[in-house]
């Protein structure tokens, strides 16, 4: 007796589905487009102008440089499944590549996002790119497209995983790298907005498991529940940093930027030293949000908190002296907590923490 053939629908993938999220998310995209974006229907892949004829939106590049990012946001989408909330993973992953893009000095032009699924649910995929496009506003970079794939056999149900990349254009000659790092530069440290998207592994394990917690616990201390605080997004500081860059548009101000994520603040301090010069950041500088000091108390291997964690600081800049406090008066200007966190010194690339 012959067998009745399998349809996709019962293979687990739902086309219906796939073509209701369209429809759903379009105009999520559309909210992010600029002058630059080509908005053309049907196409396999977006478009996007360099530059752009009309005066006011020129941005003349003499030397344009491409950049590129690409990042995922780890573990912290095990934390937005199970708070059942998905509109706030979404900056994450945005910022996790812009973050990175600006310390080259580049403007973020566009974002792409690939996500999959165990079942292609419309409204919840939806809310998903609803934070990627919050993302990409506070950025102020375009939404260009995007992947949704819908994979029963690869993951459980309720799973689900993310990923993106950006690309942002920068001026070669204002392009920024670690060669103007130099003895007696001052480090700016921008507060983070608690865990970002790293030491989610380490911060589960003592707080779930260990601690026995539940995310859905409220915490005093944080006046809400554990979830929340763990979920707070990745705070995006593009606009900041850009902004002081174009009050300098001679002067060579900035000598690095370093994005606060895996290995904290002396792997990635580090990364942007060169080998001639070292950095000395004093701890005492800045306050520790107390999230920290929680996973500290209830098992995180104090040892490592600094390589795993932000601490605090997500994002630093390597700054001349003499402009050292007109930067930090600009920053807090723009709504930025900064604090003057240590300076660089003549060494081999290597980064000090003293208490």
């Amino acid at each position: 007796m012959a067998q009745r053939p399998y349809s996709y629908k019962q293979a687990g993938v739902d086309l219906e589905a796939a073509d209701q999220l369209v429809g759903r998310i379009a105009p999520l995209l559309r909210r992010t487009y600029g002058p630059r974006v080509l908005d053309r229907h049907g196409l396999f892949a977006g478009l996007f102008c360099l530059d752009y004829e009309e005066r006011l939106f020129r941005r003349s590049y003499r030397q344009p440089v491409l950049v590129g990012c690409t990042d995922g946001v780890g573990s912290k989408v095990l934390v937005a499944a199970g708070m059942g909330r998905l509109d706030t993973v979404g900056i994450d992953l945005v910022a996790m590549s812009v973050n990175d893009l600006v310390t080259t000095g580049a403007e973020p032009l566009f974002f792409l996002d690939y996500l999959a699924v165990h079942k292609l649910d419309p409204e919840q995929v939806a809310k998903l790119v609803e934070g990627i496009a919050v993302g990409c506003e506070r950025a102020d970079c375009a939404l260009l497209g995007g992947e949704t794939a819908e994979m029963p056999d690869l993951y459980r149900r309720g799973e689900f995983d993310m990923a993106g990349f950006a690309v942002g254009v920068v001026d070669r000659r204002r392009l920024i790298d670690s060669r103007r790092v130099a003895p007696g530069d001052v480090l700016l440290g921008l507060a983070s907005d608690g865990l970002h998207a790293n030491g989610y592994a380490l911060a589960r394990k003592v707080l779930l498991k260990r601690a026995g917690m539940s995310l859905r616990d409220h915490v005093d201390q944080f006046g809400h529940s554990l979830g929340d605080e763990l979920l707070k997004p990745t705070r995006i500081y593009v606009r900041p940093v850009l902004k002081v860059l174009a009050g300098y548009r001679r002067k060579k101000v900035v000598s690095a930027m370093a994005h606060i994520t895996g290995g904290g603040l002396p792997g990635n301090v580090a990364r942007v030293l060169g080998d001639k010069c070292d950095a000395v950041i004093r701890l005492r500088t800045w306050k520790v949000p107390r999230v920290f000091n929680m996973l500290r108390r209830l098992g995180a291997k104090s040892a490592e908190m600094y390589s795993v964690f932000n601490m605090g600081i997500g994002f630093v800049l390597v700054v001349r002296p003499t402009f050292a406090n007109a930067i930090m008066r600009r920053l807090r200007r723009l709504g930025e907590s900064v604090y003057r966190i240590g300076y660089v010194k003549r060494g081999r690339g290597n980064v000090e923490l003293r208490r």
